[in-house]
């Protein structure tokens, strides 16, 4: 390790500097002064604030909307399949990027894993289509 230093300075035409641990004391100090004034804010207004629990507080509060009915009702699940099927396709996409990127340095090799990868996505998407995921007829 002491080499791969000297040759790296060497290398540099510098000195490199070699971390030690007290240099890391004021990023410490720092944490520890977050946190203290953390605690002693929290604290601070549990111990200071109003304490008035009146009916009104206490109430469920919904956007100032007066609560009725059960919220548990019944919703269309293709909703949420075209949300998934959104976010999948889209993570998929953007693996096209780092290729786009590089493409002349992955060559042929880049080029037919590319091309692999775009026939999953193909078959993926043929078979949403063909269960008829993406229908909205009901």
């Amino acid at each position: 390790m002491f080499k791969t230093i000297l040759l790296q300075s060497s290398l540099l035409g510098q000195n490199a500097p070699i971390s030690k641990a007290s240099d890391y004391f004021p990023i410490g100090i720092q944490i520890a002064f977050a946190v203290v004034l953390v605690t002693i804010m929290i604290l601070g207004s549990q111990l200071l604030g109003p304490k008035r629990k009146t009916t009104d507080k206490l109430q469920v509060f919904e956007s100032g909307i007066e609560q009725f009915g059960n919220a548990r009702q019944p919703m269309a699940i293709k909703y949420f399949l075209v949300a998934i099927l959104f976010v999948l396709f889209d993570v998929e996409v953007i693996f096209f990027y780092p290729y786009a990127v590089n493409f002349k340095a992955l060559g042929w090799d880049g080029f037919l894993a590319v091309l692999m990868f775009i026939g999953f996505f193909l078959a993926g998407f043929i078979y949403i289509i063909k269960k008829g995921a993406l229908h909205w007829e009901d």
